[in-house]
């Protein structure tokens, strides 16, 4: 799919998607949360890292619900993954790998997606409450703790009720993504913590 196109779709989708529901919003935060809506779809285009151990794959699209809290905050943040997810249930192809619709939210990764917007929200609660005060410590740490740690440890949990393994054996499971979401929550905070600090963006987002 052509990324323009996908874009564009994203925007005009989750724009409708959030005047009709009556969100109480103005021009400017609803171009961004559509805008994150969008930045996460993208990121979906880069397809997920099978393994072989277990049916839900490495992806790099849990960057995007990171740097949906960090950068938006618990509100619009988490307003963004939820957009994204209703356009992945409504058939758009914009999960890892281009799947879409209502029948990925019955299989392994279902845990990993209903979490997703519980995720950003919990990262933006905390970076609103240091939002004049941000720095890298802050951003990492809640970061780790809320979109590693507790994403990964409760997703693949989640999975094992659903194919049938025991909670240990998915608690175990869920180390073999640690390493990889380690690295992303270091760029996302990295990526936070730049534009947080400089003076003319946290005005634009204020």
């Amino acid at each position: 799919m052509n990324v323009n196109f996908l874009f564009y779709k994203v925007y005009i989708s989750g724009i409708i998607i959030l005047v009709e529901g009556g969100y109480n919003m103005n021009t400017r935060n609803l171009v961004y949360t559509a805008l994150m809506t969008a930045i996460i779809c993208v990121l979906g285009l880069v397809p997920g890292i099978p393994l072989p151990i277990m049916p839900v794959p490495i992806v790099l699209q849990n960057i995007g619900i990171f740097l949906a809290g960090i950068i938006l905050g618990k509100k619009y943040g988490a307003l963004s993954v939820i957009v994204f997810l209703l356009l992945a249930a409504a058939g758009l192809p914009v999960l890892s790998g281009g799947r879409g619709g209502i029948g990925v939210f019955a299989g392994p990764s279902a845990g990993f997606l209903f979490l997703y917007p519980v995720v950003a929200f919990g990262i933006g609660f905390v970076r609103d409450q240091y939002f004049n005060k941000i720095n890298f410590a802050v951003l990492f740490v809640t970061t780790l703790v809320i979109g590693v740690l507790f994403l990964d440890i409760v997703g693949t949990i989640i999975m094992g009720f659903i194919i049938h393994i025991p909670v240990s054996k998915a608690f175990l499971l869920s180390f073999t993504f640690m390493p990889g979401d380690i690295i992303k929550a270091i760029i996302a905070s990295l990526i936070g913590v730049t534009l947080l600090n400089h003076s003319r963006f946290k005005s634009l987002i204020q």
